[in-house]
């Protein structure tokens, strides 16, 4: 039976970070004086009111966590911090209505960076680095930035993380769970920081720039300061060190931290996925490159720069823009689809159905033709040197069946709120990958303020239950989690 006096315990204690955070935008915002400090002191008491209602809920808690439990505390933070973190965007006025409120949050907590937002340039500072900070807490997993710095609610933190981690493989890099996020959060930070003067030293942007675009990089979400993202630097030197970081935002945490922090470089270059990961940017940039230096008359080397921070930019989910891509050829726009569907590494912070996924459903394909050849053979299924146990694969068919289901189903809600076929398509996978930009009127250009509330509440879902990875929150709604035994 689900525990819910240690569930709302829980939830109450990640109530209370998110109060921190806001207080912590209080603060920035009586710096600077401007109009949006009493709409976050009011956010800050809503969150701490929720905060203690549950902490309340949850006195007497028995710290006794299954995974049951832990499915449901990744699956409601994602809701409280999003119904906390829209009102900072209401109390201000800077956005009207739930629907438009909850949508950004929703966007900026599971690192999605689709805006409804037309009026980004005249925001305040303190909300703009709201709406970063919403990207960097989301991009990592809230409950796994809670597991790290809060070790008084670890008692559960094996279900937590099993619940929270992206993949369908996950390594272990210490033998203790808060161990492993603090190493985890280490690469986080670190990448952040490295980010952060790169683009203040190097890209020539201001601090405050450069904070929060590292900010939504390394938390591959794409939330800028500037309504023309991107565009409005003109800097090829801001575009190249932008496409170094979200490739390496992109990739699994586990192989930088043994990359980077343990100076094992033979196991990167080992990994499956990586190697997979690597290639699928590289190809698709480079035909992306050509048609852009042949058909839209770029130079070489603005071609091949534009082209990649594109291609990277769908592919880990992060969602800046350098140029508008629904200028370039319609032969592209399948590859820019692929990449914004397969998502880049398992273990890193980017959306999407995951590289190693679609590394291991290419390896089962080949691994049954050849037992179609020689039915008596046993051919292991091997990923980096490991054999895939059949519950993995079985896994791994079930997560392919429902994210396609998703997908599809999505994309018939979508077009009967009033999406022409194409943009809905575009948008329901650009939700469910968590990447921000669509096709045409919802291009990396335009902001999504144009689709009705209905067509809102339904990509927020998406977005939801794409960064969850469908099964967390899938399984909750079966009647079979609810039973007591």
């Amino acid at each position: 039976m689900l525990n819910f006096k240690l569930v709302s315990r829980i939830l109450g204690t990640i109530a209370f970070t998110e109060a921190f955070l806001l207080f912590g935008c209080t603060v920035m915002a009586f710096c600077y004086q401007e109009d949006d400090l009493v709409p976050f002191i009011k956010s800050t008491f809503v969150a701490l009111a929720a905060a203690l209602l549950l902490r309340f809920l949850g006195r007497g808690a028995q710290n006794i966590m299954t995974r049951r439990d832990g499915y449901v505390v990744v699956s409601m933070s994602w809701v409280i911090f999003s119904l906390v973190g829209m009102f900072p965007y209401l109390f201000s006025d800077q956005i009207q209505g739930v629907a438009n409120a909850f949508f950004e949050t929703m966007s900026g907590f599971t690192s999605t960076g689709a805006t409804i937002m037309d009026n980004i340039d005249q925001c305040p500072h303190a909300l703009l680095f709201w709406r970063s900070l919403t990207q960097w807490v989301g991009g990592l997993g809230i409950v796994l930035f809670t597991i790290a710095l809060l070790p008084g609610i670890t008692m559960g933190s094996v279900s937590l993380f099993a619940a929270q981690c992206t993949g369908p493989l996950q390594g272990k890099l210490q033998p203790r769970i808060a161990s492993t996020t603090k190493w985890i959060l280490a690469v986080y930070f670190l990448l952040t920081i490295a980010c952060t003067l790169a683009l203040f030293f190097v890209g020539g942007m201001n601090f405050y720039d450069s904070v929060n675009h590292a900010f939504t990089c390394i938390g591959t979400g794409g939330f800028s300061t500037h309504q023309d993202s991107i565009i409005f630097f003109q800097s090829p030197a801001i575009e190249y060190i932008l496409i170094v970081f979200m490739f390496l935002a992109g990739t699994n945490y586990n192989l930088l931290y043994f990359f980077g922090l343990r100076g094992k470089f033979k196991r990167l270059f080992q990994d499956t996925e990586f190697r997979w990961y690597t290639f699928i940017f590289l190809s698709a940039s480079l035909i992306c490159a050509l048609s852009l230096y042949f058909d839209n008359g770029m130079d070489a080397e603005s071609a091949w720069r534009t082209s990649a921070f594109q291609i990277i930019t769908l592919y880990t989910s992060t969602g800046f823009c350098s140029h508008d891509y629904n200028l370039w050829a319609p032969k592209l726009m399948p590859i820019l689809f692929l990449v914004m569907f397969i998502g880049a590494s398992s273990g890193s912070s980017a959306g999407g159905f995951k590289t190693i996924r679609l590394a291991m459903l290419a390896k089962l394909a080949k691994n049954e033709m050849k037992k179609i050849l020689h039915p008596n053979a046993v051919i292991p299924l091997r990923v980096s040197g490991q054999v895939i146990s059949t519950p993995v694969k079985i896994t791994l068919i079930a997560f392919s069946t429902l994210f396609l289901g998703t997908f599809f189903v999505g994309w018939v809600a979508l077009m009967f709120c009033g999406l022409p076929f194409e943009e809905a398509a575009g948008c329901s996978i650009s939700c469910l990958s968590n990447v921000g930009p669509s096709f045409a009127s919802l291009g990396p250009i335009y902001s999504w303020s144009s689709i009705s509330d209905g067509a809102k509440w339904i990509c927020s879902a998406l977005m939801f239950v794409g960064r969850l990875e469908l099964l967390s929150v899938y399984i909750i709604c079966t009647r079979n989690f609810w039973k007591r035994q």
